[in-house]
């Protein structure tokens, strides 16, 4: 989660209660694939995305009760709006989604090679391994994913000023 608003910031719903954690739903559900069925993983990626776009839907809202000029309001709603969105969907939830995906898949192999494990321990161990690993993943993410847009899509922007995406 985001670090605390300083004192006397309005707190962000999106960002800084526990709201945020259903962005990570898709985590969780890559994390007991091998447990659950995929509808239920599925579920989890429905439950992360309406988080995205709500979070999306929330920036715009604020960007157009800012206080200014008609002419540029629409444009910064915009911008706040698809900011916010790429950010969020690359951040929470392509890439650590496929990374989870990718830690459990290989674990699971792993494990049948390298042990001689009963299958439901090798996938209770592959669970374990896959929720273990968000925490680790989520913040190089993060900072990837801002580099990633400061360096592409927030260049076209027309104003200076960068969304608080993250």
């Amino acid at each position: 989660m985001s670090e605390p608003p300083p004192r006397g910031a309005e707190r962000d719903l999106f960002r800084d209660t526990w709201v945020r954690y259903l962005g990570y739903a898709n985590e969780v559900g890559e994390a007991f694939r091998s447990l659950v069925p995929a509808s239920v993983v599925w579920l989890s990626y429905g439950v992360s995305s309406s988080y995205v776009l709500a979070d999306a839907i929330d920036k715009g809202k604020k960007a157009r009760d800012v206080p200014s000029p008609e002419a540029g309001r629409s444009t910064r709603v915009t911008v706040a709006m698809v900011d916010t969105f790429v950010w969020q969907a690359l951040a929470s939830v392509a890439i650590p989604g496929f990374t989870i995906n990718r830690v459990c898949a290989a674990s699971l192999y792993i494990l049948g090679t390298a042990t001689h494990w009963p299958l439901a321990v090798r996938k209770w161990t592959t669970t374990a391994l896959g929720l273990l690993a968000i925490p680790i993943i989520i913040h190089p993410i993060d900072r990837s994913v801002d580099f990633l847009l400061d360096s592409s899509l927030r260049k076209l922007y027309p104003s200076v000023e960068k969304p608080s995406s993250s």
